[in-house]
């Protein structure tokens, strides 16, 4: 037989009241349930822990060698309790999140304000890079969740991906600077000769710009090329070229104009995607929650639509 917690429990009683039937009132059970549990208790450890002396127990030399061991088990147990329930209630706990560069400039802030003010103690690590490069931190374990741009041949079966919005693109050209078309919305073939401000290689709104060029007959020039989102739209800014961006990273941009494309458009689907088989901790599906109630019921920008 092993040692038990509760017996231990029990033990640490008796020692603090010197007295069974005290030790009892206190735990809540009969006396003789407790003297059981005692008596189990030593017949495990092969030697008694109390002696009786007058009207009071005292422990004996074994009981005297299990009594700080007893004190230090119980504390640590109640503390892996207490960690675990502070956890369960979000009072700590730990989300690792990733996003693209577009979204975490756009959508993610937002989110994490909501959910900082609701859960002021859980820790927050984010990670930002590519699609590719947040399926394969899911793959890893690194992330527990991540907002994608879901890919047209859909993610590794082991990942589950729930579509959770629609944006539209738009061109971004600097407000100071002529508008790439006199129309309200702009042709892709109208961009043939106006420079391109690119993305780096690997980037999915590269892919995307490029076939879109494609698809309309031609190779577009490029200003500039090899930056990432923050680059792309300060040298917009500088009036280097126009860019095809998502509509939600131009908010807070005074310095550029949205322009949108003409039907039939460009437009992407973000994605929330997580580990299929893995179960979520708390923090993490607290924060999932968070995400999708704020693209429910928030603000969101002119072309971008909830699923």
């Amino acid at each position: 037989m092993k040692v038990q917690l509760q017996q231990l429990r029990y033990f640490l009683a008796v020692e603090e009241t010197r007295h069974f039937t005290q030790a009892a009132d206190i735990l809540g059970v009969s006396q003789p349930t407790l003297s059981k549990q005692i008596h189990s208790l030593e017949s495990t450890l092969g030697a008694p822990l109390f002696e009786r002396v007058r009207n009071a127990v005292a422990l004996t030399a074994a009981g005297e060698t299990l009594l700080p061991h007893a004190r230090r088990m119980i504390a640590d147990a109640d503390a892996a309790q207490d960690a675990v329930k502070e956890i369960i209630g979000l009072r700590r706990g730990r989300v690792r999140v990733g996003a693209t560069p577009s979204l975490c400039s756009s959508l993610v802030p937002p989110v994490l304000r909501r959910f900082r003010a609701e859960h002021p103690d859980v820790e927050l690590l984010v990670n930002e890079g590519s699609s590719q490069d947040m399926i394969a931190h899911l793959l890893a374990r690194d992330l527990d969740l991540a907002l994608i741009v879901h890919p047209e041949q859909g993610v590794d079966p082991s990942l589950h991906a729930a579509p959770v919005l629609r944006e539209s693109l738009v061109v971004a050209s600097v407000l100071s600077g002529p508008p790439p078309t006199t129309n309200a919305q702009v042709e892709l073939n109208e961009l043939r000769e106006t420079p391109l401000v690119m993305f780096r290689p690997g980037y999915d709104l590269r892919d995307v710009t490029l076939e879109a060029c494609r698809r309309a007959g031609f190779t577009p020039r490029f200003a500039v090329e090899g930056g990432e989102m923050d680059a792309v739209l300060a040298f917009v800014e500088a009036g280097l070229g126009v860019a095809l961006v998502p509509s939600m990273v131009l908010v807070n941009r005074p310095l550029l104009r949205a322009t949108p494309l003409a039907s039939p458009g460009m437009r992407r689907t973000v994605a929330l995607a997580h580990r299929r088989r893995a179960i979520l901790p708390h923090a993490a599906s607290a924060l999932r929650t968070s995400i999708l109630e704020h693209i429910a019921t928030g603000e969101l920008p002119v072309g971008v639509h909830p699923l």
